[in-house]
């Protein structure tokens, strides 16, 4: 009887060497831009370092100020050519290099991320991988800039795979991580590894 395994990976600084969500932005509204915004909501982003927000309020803050108010198409455009184009020059090449081990096994692989799903879904189809990611609020084809479902971050992670996947059915689970937001997800694992790939 052929083992089920299952392997989940955080995307930003475990699969990448970089913030995926600053990089969509350079890449979406420029530089300049994005220079400008960011020295604009350094008091938010102090507030959040400081822990006085939580992660999901300082992340509907920023993608307010940047895209609240862009068209859905033109917003889902420049999510798709950054995916395609932009997320293949941050990736760590042990973490793909492993990613490849998993899938040479046959083994179910799946990105958990608090990014938001729409510039992380077509990688993740072009690599064959499955994804649960932090989904970005669209009304009457507008931007809002909220969340349209909860932060996948922390406890968000967990109860998202727990929803998608009965664990009870695999035989085996690893999970990779970075930071303080996988730790509930690495508790599922068998075997879990955090800061696996940082030596390149």
């Amino acid at each position: 009887m052929v083992k089920q395994i299952l392997a989940l990976y955080d995307f930003d600084g475990t699969i990448t060497t970089d913030d995926s969500l600053i990089k969509f932005i350079r890449y979406a509204v420029g530089d300049i831009k994005t220079l400008w915004g960011m020295l604009l909501l350094s008091p938010m982003m102090i507030t959040y370092k400081l822990k006085f927000i939580p992660n999901y309020k300082a992340k509907q803050l920023m993608l307010s100020y940047f895209f609240k108010g862009m068209n859905d198409q033109q917003f889902q455009k420049v999510a798709m050519e950054y995916s395609l184009k932009h997320i293949d020059t941050i990736l760590r090449p042990k973490a793909m290099e492993k990613i490849t081990w998993h899938k040479e096994q046959g083994h179910t692989i799946v990105v958990v991320s608090a990014s938001i799903q729409c510039w992380l879904k077509p990688w993740c189809d072009r690599n064959d991988l499955d994804l649960i990611a932090t989904k970005i609020e669209m009304k009457d084809d507008i931007v809002t800039g909220k969340l349209l479902t909860k932060n996948c971050y922390g406890i968000e992670k967990a109860n998202r795979i727990k929803e998608a996947y009965n664990l009870s059915d695999y035989d085996y689970i690893y999970a990779y991580g970075d930071s303080q937001g996988d730790r509930e997800m690495l508790k599922l694992a068998d075997e879990n590894f955090y800061k696996p790939f940082r030596d390149n």
